[in-house]
């Protein structure tokens, strides 16, 4: 009895706190569009500074993940960004990248390390420090990686993950971020317009969430 009050309490526990973290729907604004974050070139920008004419893909990364940077078996999501960059460019969808690992500053996710990063992926766009991960707090975040589109007027269209393979890129049957970005773009409403997010947990302090 005892065994199942304890795991009642910790179920409890995670619910609340997975409850705190709000969740957006397709057709919400995009929340917290004037909080200026650090560039990693040193110049500080909102996400409404960083809005395409066409619409916004925010995608929330960082250096340490292995859905993200990859491991043994495989490939990660990171080596795709450039080309996803590339098609929001051509579609007037600027890609940004968003950092929110606060408790991982020390430990691969610093401000130094994004720009090493940046650099060393060939990036395109911006790569922003969400500092306390005010940011991904607004969104409701949960994942390393965790995409969000929005659409011109800045309303989600699409949330979810980037393709259907993490593993590998040759093996993808469904590029759900690329076809968003298209269908968004021509104005109409993304197909499928939500799909799951899979990647580690966003580092948050120990304070919040």
């Amino acid at each position: 009895m005892l065994l199942k009050t304890i795991s009642l309490i910790a179920l409890g526990t995670v619910a609340i706190a997975a409850h705190e973290l709000p969740n957006l729907n397709i057709g919400d604004a995009m929340p917290a569009t004037e909080v200026k974050m650090k560039n990693v070139d040193g110049q500080m920008a909102s996400l409404k500074d960083l809005a395409g004419r066409n619409g916004t893909l925010v995608i929330f990364s960082c250096n340490t993940c292995p859905f993200v940077i990859g491991s043994e078996g495989s490939e990660g999501w990171e080596g795709r960004y450039p080309e996803l960059m590339a098609v929001g460019a051509r579609f007037g969808v600027p890609v940004v990248l968003i950092n929110s690992n606060e408790a991982k500053r020390g430990d691969g996710d610093s401000f130094a390390d994004m720009q090493a990063r940046y650099k060393e992926k060939k990036y395109i766009g911006a790569y922003l420090l969400d500092e306390g991960h005010a940011v991904a707090d607004a969104f409701g975040a949960r994942t390393t990686p965790h995409v969000f589109l929005f659409d011109k007027d800045m309303k989600l269209a699409y949330k979810g993950a980037i393709d259907d393979n993490v593993a590998n890129a040759a093996q993808v049957t469904e590029r759900w971020a690329y076809n968003a970005i298209a269908k968004v773009a021509e104005g109409k409403p993304a197909d499928p317009a939500s799909t799951r997010n899979i990647g580690c947990s966003i580092k948050r302090m120990a304070h919040k969430h």
